[in-house]
């Protein structure tokens, strides 16, 4: 995750280059140190450098590693005759590597040639079944292809040899969602919230797929998280609250009012929700009233 610092840094040095003040290669080095994606910017001031000769010359070695940066930067940006030029480069430099042979595929793939990508990928995993980032790339061509059933089996596969990789659950949790097979999302959220206990996002989405999954325990279960999620942004996640309103009003149709603590709950959250409406969206207050009310908490 990127610090405030870092995003500041970054920002100062984007600013910096885009305004003419020099610093791209500083820029870069930067967005490759924070493994982020910001293609048309490393396209853009990548070729800068690439095209002149004593500026690319000035890098050494660290050129190579540009190469590598800006062929991928075009592969986003779908300029493929500048990442076709830049894999050649690096195949001319590197003529057996294993990583220039990954950059040969995404090619392949992002030209939509999808069974000479998946061969190049198997064969590529044969050599080294351990790659993440081909492995991943099988998943997200899957996607493009519209083979979601696909997708999901390659990360299942992939979560079998990389169980910690955290964005591989959520993207998995996210798909099941989208084919509402909310049992196997929020066993997914289960795992997020083991490794990650203190983010409130894992939190709220296992408290929604719950809620949405509905029955006595569920909303029970879905009620706490939504708890949890309020204390861990501290009071500060509206949707959060309106789960906890929602949950109270679902387990008292199922309970017939029986429970007097839900109510105590609900109303908590109700007067944090008209606080912060008063504050932020005075006009909408009385809607917020009207919806409440139809939630029958009291």
């Amino acid at each position: 995750m990127v610090s405030k610092t870092e995003e500041s840094q970054l920002q100062q040095l984007e600013n910096q280059v885009e305004n003419g003040g020099g610093g791209a290669w500083e820029y870069l080095s930067l967005v490759r140190k924070l493994k982020l994606r910001r293609s048309d910017k490393v396209l853009k001031h990548g070729l800068t450098i690439l095209n002149d000769s004593k500026k690319r010359s000035d890098l050494g070695p660290d050129e190579w590693t540009l190469y590598e940066q800006v062929a991928i930067a075009a592969l986003d940006c779908q300029s493929l005759e500048v990442a076709k030029d830049c894999i050649k480069a690096l195949q001319k430099k590197f003529p057996e590597s294993k990583r220039v042979g990954r950059l040969e595929a995404m090619l392949l793939e992002a030209k939509g040639s999808w069974t000479e990508a998946e061969k190049a990928y198997s064969s590529l995993l044969e050599e080294n079944p351990v790659d993440q980032v081909i492995s991943m790339r099988r998943v997200a061509m899957a996607k493009a292809r519209g083979d979601i059933l696909g997708a999901i089996d390659w990360l299942n596969k992939y979560l079998e040899i990389f169980m910690a990789d955290h964005d591989g659950w959520r993207e998995l949790a996210e798909i099941y969602v989208s084919l509402q097979m909310y049992k196997q999302a929020a066993f997914c959220y289960e795992e997020l919230i083991l490794s990650q206990p203190m983010i409130p996002l894992h939190h709220l989405a296992y408290a929604d797929v719950l809620y949405t999954i509905g029955g006595l325990e569920n909303l029970q279960t879905a009620k706490k998280y939504y708890a949890s999620t309020i204390e861990l942004t501290g009071g500060k996640n509206t949707r959060a609250l309106y789960g906890i309103c929602l949950c109270t009003s679902a387990i008292a149709q199922l309970t017939k009012g029986r429970n007097n603590e839900d109510k105590d709950i609900s109303a908590l959250a109700a007067a944090a929700l008209e606080k912060d409406y008063k504050q932020i969206s005075p006009d909408k207050v009385s809607l917020l009233r009207s919806t409440l009310n139809s939630l029958k908490l009291q």
